[in-house]
C-alpha cells in the first residue's frame, strides 16, 4: 500500500508539471481585486506562491512526501517526536516510528529532522499546503514550476554535488518546433546520489529574485543553524541515506 501511495503521488506530480509546461508562461501579475478573490475552498496564485516558496526547490521525491504528509494531521506529532529524539535520522528514524499510527508519508519525514524543524514552526502553513494540494493539485504544481523558473532565471538553481537539475521540454501538442521556450519547460530536481537526500535551505525572499507580489511576501522558516552552518544563499546540510525503504522501492525522482 505504501509503495502504491508513493507512486501515485509522484506520478501525479509529474503529470501536473507536464500539463503546466504545455501552457505558455505568463508574466507575474501584481495583486488585483479579481486575482485575489478566490472561490470557496481555493487559493489564489499569490497565496499559492507564498505558501510553496519554502519547499518548491526541494527534490521532487521529497516534495512529494511533504505534500502528501501535509494532507494528514500527524505532522505535528512527527515534529514532537523528532524534537524528543534529536539524534534520530535517516532509515533508522523511520524504523523507530514504524508502529506509530501516522500515515507512511508522515513517518518518512522523521528521516529529516532539519525538515521537521521547518515544518514545526507554523502548523497553519502546513495545513494550508495540505488543503491546497487536496483541492488544487494542478495549481500547486503550477506554483512549484513557476517558482523554480524564477529561481533559475535569477541564477540560483543549478546542479551541484547535492542535486541534479534538469529541464524537460514539453512543447504544446501538435507543435513541430524543436526549440522550446524556457517558460514551457518542466524543471525537475533530483538528488545527485540515488539513495541520499539533501534538504536545501534558502531564503525565499532572495533566491527567487524580485518577488512579484509585495502584498504576499513568501513565507520563510529558517532551520536551526546547527543543520546549515555557513549561511550560503542555497545551503545543503548533511545528506541523509534513505534507500529503497524511504523511496518505496521506486526511483527517487518524479521523472520518467
Amino acid at each position: 500500500m505504501r509503495i502504491l501511495m508513493f507512486q501515485a503521488v509522484t506520478a501525479a506530480l509529474l503529470l501536473a508539471t507536464l500539463d503546466v509546461a504545455a501552457a505558455p508562461m505568463q508574466a507575474p501579475s501584481t495583486p488585483s481585486a479579481s486575482s485575489n478573490t478566490a472561490s470557496s475552498g481555493t487559493f489564489t496564485r499569490e497565496e499559492l506562491d507564498q505558501m510553496m516558496a519554502p519547499v518548491a526547490l526541494y527534490p521532487d521525491a521529497l516534495l512529494a512526501q511533504v505534500l502528501m504528509a501535509s494532507t494528514y494531521g500527524d505532522v505535528a506529532d512527527a515534529v514532537a517526536w523528532s524534537k524528543a529524539h534529536k539524534d534520530a535520522k535517516g532509515e533508522d528514524a523511520v524504523k523507530q516510528v514504524a508502529n506509530q499510527t501516522w500515515d507512511p508519508s508522515v513517518q518518512s519525514l522523521v528521516a529529516f529532522p532539519q525538515l521537521l524543524a521547518v515544518l514545526g514552526q507554523d502548523p497553519n502553513w502546513v495545513q494550508k499546503m495540505g488543503d491546497a494540494f487536496l483541492a488544487q493539485p494542478d495549481a500547486v504544481m503550477e506554483s512549484v514550476q513557476r517558482l523554480r523558473r524564477q529561481a533559475d532565471a535569477a541564477g540560483n538553481l543549478k546542479s551541484n554535488e547535492q542535486q541534479k537539475v534538469t529541464k524537460q521540454a514539453a512543447a504544446p501538442a501538435g507543435s513541430t518546433t524543436t526549440t522550446v521556450p524556457a517558460g514551457t519547460q518542466t524543471i525537475v530536481i533530483e538528488s545527485a546520489e540515488p539513495d541520499v537526500v539533501y534538504v536545501p535551505s534558502y531564503n525565499p525572499s532572495v533566491v527567487y529574485g524580485a518577488w512579484a507580489y509585495p502584498s504576499y511576501p513568501p513565507y520563510y522558516y529558517p532551520p536551526p543553524a546547527y543543520y546549515y552552518p555557513g549561511g550560503a544563499l542555497l545551503s545543503f546540510g548533511i545528506g541523509v541515506a534513505c534507500g529503497a525503504t524511504w523511496t518505496g522501492g521506486t526511483a527517487i525522482s518524479t521523472s520518467t
